[in-house]
């Protein structure tokens, strides 16, 4: 169940077709999971992977921007996404201490499916959250097998959300986490443009969840946390990546990673040290940037852009807002109840248990 099947409509913006982020245009999400015991070590990770287009991203780059909420946590390839702006690699998310395999794997493909020996590098964007409640981390099971089977699965269309690939092992506000999509479709008037969103949620207090703004999570706390024997509540990260087909420049596209903040903020999440807050978002709606071969001698000098005016940005803005805040929520909903190794059970967050604990706070089905 997601949250409009439920009733709870989230914002006042119309989602796309699969309420996904693959409602942009040319997006696709591909997973590779991994729920298995290895050398006696439970293993609960994987990786998902965003390919930003249906063509090669070097062949046809994007505008893209990030932000940084709270900074404990990492990723590979922001700092030539501040500088240059430009996104021409594949995405992938996945746990703590896999993002290096995980960007070499991304090297290596990349290389392989290019085939070009004029080009001479690339710098993949790799995001991550901590599965070590749930997942043998320390063992590094991630390896080039995952990344190969998540680009292999990579696809447009509903979305797979909750414990699947990177956010196999993922816990959130004290429930079971992991992936969320939804997306939002401007109206016409505003330009008729979509904006789509995919977060791995592993944050948040129970105390703190809201849904829909109504404080929900004060009427769960006789559920037991995960968190009662060990480790502290809100411990973990969530990131975020904002997808849209409108044409942003990528001063435009950080202003739109911002936005997940407050996605974010509505359902009681962002106020942790102990949380890595990274955003990303990138734009399709300019076709014609020239590939990101450097060094080629034969690439114009300069590219005809198309910009969204900022005095009709603000619906792009509130569009990202509401798409953070309902991913949030189905990957709450999309989550199964998981035991750590040590037999702690996660709970999941019942569909019915929340509605029954909405109504007690006063809300209603619009």
């Amino acid at each position: 169940m997601r949250a409009r099947e439920l009733g709870i409509r989230l914002g006042l913006g119309t989602p796309g077709q699969f309420n996904a982020i693959t409602d942009v245009p040319g997006v696709r999400v591909g997973h590779s999971t991994l729920k298995t015991e290895i050398n006696g070590k439970q293993v609960r990770t994987g990786v998902t992977l965003i390919q930003p287009r249906a063509s090669h991203a070097r062949l046809q780059p994007c505008f893209a921007g990030c932000h940084v909420l709270n900074g404990n946590g990492d990723a590979t390839g922001l700092e030539w996404i501040r500088e240059a702006g430009l996104l021409a690699t594949p995405l992938a998310i996945t746990n703590t201490h896999s993002v290096g395999v995980v960007r070499d794997a991304l090297v290596a493909l990349e290389h392989d499916n290019l085939a070009d020996p004029s080009v001479y590098w690339c710098m993949p964007v790799v995001m991550e959250t901590y599965d070590g409640m749930l997942n043998d981390i320390w063992g590094q099971h991630i390896g080039p097998q995952q990344v190969l089977e998540a680009m292999t699965n990579a696809e447009a269309g509903p979305v797979q959300e909750g414990a699947v690939g990177g956010g196999t092992g993922m816990i959130c506000h004290e429930f079971k986490g992991g992936i969320g999509t939804s997306s939002r479709k401007l109206s016409a008037q505003q330009g008729g443009w979509t904006v789509g969103a995919l977060v791995q949620a592993n944050h948040g207090k129970r105390e703190e969840l809201r849904v829909d703004g109504y404080p929900v999570g004060r009427k769960l706390t006789d559920i037991p946390s995960p968190f009662d024997e060990k480790g502290t509540p809100g411990m973990g990260s969530i990131v975020v990546i904002l997808a849209t087909d409108a044409p942003l420049l990528p001063h435009q596209c950080q202003r739109l990673a911002q936005r997940a903040s407050i996605g974010i903020a509505r359902t009681g999440g962002g106020t942790e040290d102990s949380s890595g807050d990274i955003f990303l978002a990138f734009a399709t709606g300019n076709q014609n940037l020239p590939p990101a071969d450097y060094g080629r001698k034969d690439l114009p000098q300069s590219t005809p852009l198309e910009m969204l005016n900022n005095d009709h940005i603000s619906p792009l803005f509130s569009a990202a807002a509401e798409a953070v805040e309902e991913a949030i929520i189905n990957a709450l909903l999309a989550g199964e109840p998981m035991s750590t190794a040590g037999g702690t059970l996660i709970p999941a967050l019942d569909a019915e248990v929340l509605l029954q604990a909405l109504s007690s706070t006063g809300w209603s089905k619009s």
